[in-house]
């Protein structure tokens, strides 16, 4: 089982306080994670504030550029991978994001991960897009973007003419130095699931009560068998939420007390329930923790990624983190 971190490049106002850290910090504790033993670290990716956030807080929240974190991280540690989680792949240009990414790979001595979805809020989109995309479907967007991503970084010269996207007779070198290189998919619908099976190196939701992601893992590898692909090539790599404490009692009490909360409510229209958004996490005592990851190693999870780290202060992060590597990880290494 492999554990990671996910980073504060896009959480402030949405699960933490505004402002939540300084850009540095971003970068200490990308060093921090790689010493304490975890496999990498990841960002999300937010452009414009959230309708609910606005309500919450007057202050508008800081978000950073979640390649430009990872390159930065990447330089200041040697072995710790680095990804996106996720990047909002219909908000980019899909040329000078292979670009981006392959420069990115090379310079990361192939550390980087590049995971894609459609992003949660289409508010955002809306205030990116502006007038050019009136009546755009973002799925399309993404599976486009795919498609014309792939095509860039494995053909010498490369065409696509989308609905979206186009470009002719395009060389992009240097090709990834990770070869296959590792593109994972997020999402938990059928659409999603389609894509892994079909494209992705690595499976990357959002938290599902545990059973539906053993549900969700045996579609993906029932279908990539289908499709003549090896299922095992697959990492599945679902985010959870992390938040440990003395007790199971004292963990829930705490962690319904965090801006993660608040932010698991505003996403319940992708079908996930927030009632169980404690059951369905990694919430309790080191003990029960370990033994949730127990349960989904045997329903088929590979790496407990990009774990959103439930606190109300930097300082609250850091122990959580250090808690995390000191009592848990030792069970599975």
């Amino acid at each position: 089982m492999k554990f990671s971190v996910c980073l504060a490049t896009g959480y402030e106002g949405l699960a933490y306080p505004i402002p939540f850290c300084e850009p540095q910090d971003l970068i200490s504790v990308g060093k921090l994670c790689e010493r304490l033993g975890y496999d990498g670290v990841w960002g999300n990716d937010h452009i414009t504030t959230q309708n609910y956030v606005r309500q919450i807080y007057p202050q508008p929240p800081n978000f950073y550029d979640v390649l430009i974190t990872m390159a930065m991280i990447a330089q200041a540690t040697t072995t710790l991978r680095v990804g996106t989680s996720l990047l909002v792949m219909p908000m980019r240009e899909p040329v000078y994001l292979a670009k981006q990414v392959v420069t990115l790979d090379h310079l990361s001595g192939g550390r980087f991960i590049l995971a894609v979805g459609l992003g949660a809020y289409r508010e955002e989109f809306e205030a990116w897009a502006g007038s050019r995309y009136p009546k755009a479907r973002r799925g399309e967007m993404l599976d486009e973007g795919i498609a014309a991503f792939n095509a860039l970084i494995t053909e010498k010269v490369s065409s696509f003419d989308g609905k979206y996207y186009s470009f002719k007779n395009l060389e992009l070198f240097p090709k990834p130095k990770q070869n296959p290189f590792p593109l994972y998919i997020g999402g938990h619908n059928p659409e999603s699931l389609e894509r892994t099976a079909r494209f992705g190196r690595g499976w990357l939701p959002g938290w599902r009560p545990f059973h539906e992601i053993g549900e969700r893992i045996q579609i993906i590898r029932r279908r990539a068998a289908e499709l003549g692909r090896n299922p095992d090539d697959i990492e599945m790599a679902p985010q959870f939420s992390l938040h440990l404490g003395k007790t199971m009692e004292d963990a829930e009490k705490s962690y319904m007390k965090t801006g993660l909360v608040a932010h698991r409510v505003s996403l319940a229209y992708t079908g996930r329930d927030p009632k169980y958004q404690v059951t369905g996490n990694l919430v309790g005592s080191p003990a029960s923790v370990t033994e949730q990851i127990n349960t989904l190693a045997r329903l088929g999870v590979d790496h407990c990624s990009a774990m959103a780290v439930a606190v109300n202060s930097y300082s609250e992060y850091l122990e959580q983190i250090q808690w995390f590597a000191e009592e848990v990880i030792p069970h599975f290494k």
